[in-house]
């Protein structure tokens, strides 16, 4: 038994990507079929917002909703050099970047984005998965689903967006997914009660800890509860034996200042693991299909960049399809445009995720300076603001000149962390948990 659709376009996963290309297009007047593979809520890292992902929420008409469900977020906080840490709050930002943000659970959050992208006119669907598609330019879109009870989908599209995620469903297809050369990492992470918080208007702020094999996230969420993990080289990941929470927790205690704030701790389900994650797809869009989000690349979580990029490109991605489909002759040249724009953005966070966890990093985040309002361009980078701001761009370039000068007064010290990086950008790590990990 099946079933035939037919619709403007067909966006390919329910995650925050998706719902934001599917739900402006509605808006626009397009007839939009969305499809996600599994059923919400559903579990999802990447739970920290950035400031530059409420104006997104203003255009969706969201911006309630999330406040809602989230956990007021006013900077972020990194260790100092006294022991004690350092908050780069918002509100210093240059330009317009709004001075706060929100932390959610992402399985409400997506729940949401998906529940409201089905109030706003979009046919979705959960559990259906999309097992297979042709894709021969606009107009000329067919795909094969599948729904939970194993009844056939069929789809005839004039577009194809692919949210899919780290299945990167087109990825996989096109054949087009590359393993990051530069960066590879693996992740740890669970949810806990009884965290300490920061003391006053910094309790909603995530704080960031490092140790010799990574970093570690504390993100405080509603009813008391901190999601809390560690980003590590792969290699430290493998040496994992007996019981997954036990790792978590001496990976903790390597962090004084991390662990000090989790001796009341209670661990709340699962501990959860994911393995390599840091990739990158060589196109991202062609004739009748785009990437987005994750579906596109993925390079690491430390700047929670996931889900503001994910929409940021779902919302460009809108615009470029109702375009095109008003007018096809302009396909190429938006797609050339947006995708030199997404690819910026992407190379900002990547220049300071590469670079995140060495000697000289840790020094510049220790004891900031704010000559020339470089520390002011750094927090505008941390609230998202990495696509056309020149003030924050020049700030960002100097703040990158002066990382360079720290580094060659050490030039050991530079040589010896690079190696280290090239050396754990090698190393395969596939022992997660989560599904889209091979046990």
């Amino acid at each position: 038994m099946h079933s035939e659709v037919d619709c403007d376009v067909l966006v390919i996963g329910g995650g925050p990507g998706g719902t934001t290309a599917a739900t402006m297009l509605a808006r626009k007047g397009w007839k939009v079929l969305l499809l996600e593979k599994d059923q919400h809520p559903r579990f999802h890292i990447g739970e920290s917002l950035l400031p530059c992902n409420l104006p997104i929420f203003d255009a969706l008409g969201v911006a309630g909703k999330v406040r809602e469900l989230g956990v007021l977020k006013l900077g972020a906080d990194f260790e100092a050099s006294d022991g004690n840490y350092q908050t780069y709050h918002f509100r210093r930002a240059l330009g317009s970047s709004p001075p706060h943000a929100w932390q959610v659970r992402r399985d409400e959050f997506d729940r949401m984005l998906f529940e409201h992208a089905r109030e706003q006119g979009v046919d979705a669907r959960e559990q259906v998965k999309v097992v297979a598609a042709e894709v021969r330019g606009i107009d000329s879109i067919r795909a094969t689903a599948h729904d939970a009870e194993g009844r056939q989908v069929a789809v005839r599209a004039r577009y194809l967006v692919d949210a899919s995620g780290r299945d990167t469903f087109l990825g996989s297809k096109l054949k087009l997914k590359r393993k990051n050369p530069r960066h590879q990492s693996a992740a740890i992470f669970a949810h806990f009660h009884d965290v300490e918080l920061r003391p006053g208007e910094d309790a909603g702020n995530i704080s960031i800890y490092r140790f010799d094999h990574g970093w570690s996230w504390f993100i405080p969420l509603r009813e008391g509860i901190m999601s809390v993990g560690c980003v590590c080289s792969p290699d430290y990941l493998k040496q994992r034996k007996g019981e997954t929470g036990s790792f978590l927790m001496a990976t903790l205690a390597q962090m004084p200042e991390a662990w000090q704030r989790m001796q009341h701790a209670r661990m709340v389900g699962e501990v959860r693991v994911t393995g390599n994650y840091s990739y990158t797809c060589s196109r991202m869009a062609g004739p009748g299909w785009i990437m987005v989000g994750d579906a596109w690349a993925f390079v690491d979580p430390v700047f929670s960049s996931g889900v503001f990029l994910a929409m940021d490109g779902g919302l460009r991605t809108a615009e470029v399809i109702d375009a095109t489909l008003r007018e096809p002759a302009l396909e190429a040249v938006l797609q050339r445009s947006m995708a030199k724009r997404r690819r910026r953005g992407v190379r900002v966070f990547s220049w300071f995720i590469y670079r995140f966890n060495s000697p000289a990093m840790r020094e510049m985040f220790a004891q900031p300076r704010n000559d020339f309002r470089v520390e002011d361009g750094v927090i505008s980078m941390l609230a998202g603001d990495v696509f056309d701001s020149r003030p924050v761009m020049l700030r960002v370039y100097l703040f990158r000149l002066i990382y360079t000068f720290v580094s060659l007064m050490s030039p050991l010290r530079w040589l010896a962390d690079l190696g280290r990086r090239r050396r754990g950008s090698q190393v395969a790590f596939s022992g997660g948990t989560t599904p889209v990990d091979p046990a």
